[in-house]
């Protein structure tokens, strides 16, 4: 595997400083020296990273460039997909495996028409917050993309790829959706049909953004355990602000960051009130709790261990008495 990546990382290798900037052309970001077409035909052996080598193919297939870009010249994309971007050991794991074996697969970036010199990432957002974190310049390829073709990048990459979490992936849509766009074009960019698509930014508008946002991705939480807290959250609107609003609560994992808020809702059943019967010398003789829908008496066989065999015979001229007091 480590031979397959020297091979990807060696053709990659011959991006380098941009070209001196001229009057008539601005500085742009340096040009991939290789062949593409020999760049996609190598990466047929890289078996063991298909998917990372797929994607790839396709990008250099369409006749896509690979330029190196400083990353911190790099912005989010207008609607974020992922939660917890540059965060918790996943990620720290993930810029390890970057710092050793280098970027495989370029992000997709468009320029910024607001802000020359700068370029908004459709994804590769984590590449980018590692990369900038190791002090490296970003692989890119850059397109000219309207903010429907960005935001169709952006979900087919992820979900080609199968890394983000369900509630990020129905975060995604639901913004989308608040940003006009259509859902013809949300269900292609997150190759979803119209049914689960309305399920899940349903879903999400049952909930308050800003809990989700602090939970986070939450990867092994599926859409059941979500539909359960969001009726939760429905009925109490208050013990889920103060669960996140503890001070350790950003500090534990996703997931059991979801864990908890759902702890702080779910309704524990009331404990049966609970009366004492005494003899006159202090010894316990029986437990009596009182529940919504029941009376239960519990004898202490200990102290008085003819005490219950009495009581159960006497019940029956107990209740006799009981009916002639109310009927009277």
């Amino acid at each position: 595997m480590n031979k397959r990546r020297d091979q990807l990382k060696a053709m990659m290798a011959p991006i380098t400083a941009p070209p001196p900037p001229s009057e008539d052309r601005p500085t742009r970001p340096s040009v991939s020296s290789g062949s593409l077409k020999a760049m996609g035909l190598s990466l047929k052996s890289l078996s063991d990273d298909a998917d990372e080598a797929q994607a790839l193919r396709a990008q250099l297939a369409s006749g896509a460039q690979v330029v190196e870009i400083d990353p911190n010249f790099v912005d989010p994309a207008f609607i974020r997909d992922r939660l917890n971007v540059g965060e918790g050991d996943e990620f720290e794991a993930f810029k390890a495996r970057l710092s050793e074996d280098g970027q495989q697969v370029p992000i997709l970036v468009r320029p910024r028409t607001d802000a020359p010199g700068r370029y908004q990432a459709a994804y590769g957002h984590r590449r980018v917050a590692a990369l900038r974190a190791l002090g490296r310049p970003v692989k890119a390829i850059v397109r000219e993309l309207s903010d429907e073709q960005l935001v169709v990048a952006q979900g087919k990459e992820n979900t080609d790829r199968k890394d983000l979490s369900f509630i990020e992936r129905a975060l995604f849509a639901a913004r989308l959706e608040d940003r006009g766009l259509p859902r013809a074009a949300i269900m292609s960019a997150l190759s979803v049909p119209k049914g689960n698509l309305s399920t899940m930014i349903s879903l999400v508008r049952a909930l308050p953004e800003d809990l989700i946002v602090a939970i986070g991705a939450a990867p092994k939480i599926g859409r059941p355990r979500w539909e359960q807290l969001a009726s939760l959250v429905k009925e109490d609107d208050t013990k889920w602000r103060e669960a996140v609003s503890d001070s350790n609560f950003r500090a534990i994992p996703t997931d059991a960051r979801f864990e908890r808020v759902l702890k702080a809702l779910v309704r524990r059943p009331k404990k049966p009130a609970m009366h004492v019967v005494k003899s006159d010398d202090g010894k316990q003789l029986a437990r009596i709790e009182h529940a919504k829908d029941q009376t239960r008496f519990m004898i202490d066989n200990r102290h008085a261990p003819d005490f219950g065999a009495y009581l159960v015979d006497q019940l029956p001229e107990i209740y006799a008495a009981f009916k002639r007091r109310a009927d009277a």
